[in-house]
């Protein structure tokens, strides 16, 4: 590689990181169709407006790209607390593995940051949501986590079992973001707590219907 190329690849890398982050903020605070290409361009330093299509595609294919910067992360250290549990039969252990892998990622990104927003504004749209439900289902550690909890609950009848699914998701995304735009309590109580709901959720009886 000659020193110009060099350079050159060093000045994309650089573009695109600074593309990305300043996507991530203006979508967790304004969503994702309220802010043009144009926007994000100006809010990175870039003089030129078709620097986010050129180097991104489309806002889908942007997205995805936010998604994918911090996920590797994330289930890196989901994988390490996984083997940690093993085969735990305890439903607090797997929901530990749900929740604490991106409450303590952001916590070591330091202040502020805009992913947990970022992504409770990606999860309102249905096409944005189902894109990024794809990545999710080819998670290794997430599929681990699903099965650890179905073999914890095996009575839960599986309409219940889809709708808790859903109310886990909604109640973790929406509370880490909330803790993220504006802290009340210390990350680590915050994250007992919410460790401690979900489970009382999953755990909470059924009742009969019609």
């Amino acid at each position: 590689m000659t020193g110009k190329t060099r350079i050159r690849n060093e000045r994309v890398t650089a573009t695109r990181e600074a593309i990305l982050t300043a996507a991530e903020r203006l979508f967790a605070e304004h969503g994702v169709f309220a802010v043009s290409n144009r926007r994000i361009s100006e809010a990175a330093g870039q003089g030129n407006n078709a620097a986010v299509g050129y180097h991104f595609g489309t806002k889908l294919d942007l997205v995805r790209a936010i998604f994918r910067k911090h996920n590797d992360e994330i289930e890196h250290r989901r994988a390490q607390l996984l083997t940690e549990i093993g085969d735990s039969g305890e439903v607090r252990d797997w929901v530990a593995c749900l929740v604490r892998p991106m409450a303590e990622y952001l916590a070591a990104s330091g202040n502020p940051t805009w992913y947990a927003r970022f992504s409770a504004q990606v999860m309102t749209d249905p096409v944005l949501r189902e894109a990024i439900a794809e990545e999710v289902r080819s998670s290794p550690g997430l599929v681990r986590v699903i099965e650890g909890l179905d073999r914890c609950l095996p009575d839960l009848p599986a309409d219940v079992r889809a709708e808790r699914g859903d109310m886990v998701r909604q109640l973790m995304l929406h509370v880490i973001a909330e803790r993220e735009r504006a802290p009340r309590s210390s990350r680590r109580d915050a994250v007992e707590g919410l460790i401690d709901a979900i489970v009382g959720l999953w755990q909470a009886p059924v009742t009969d219907r019609p």
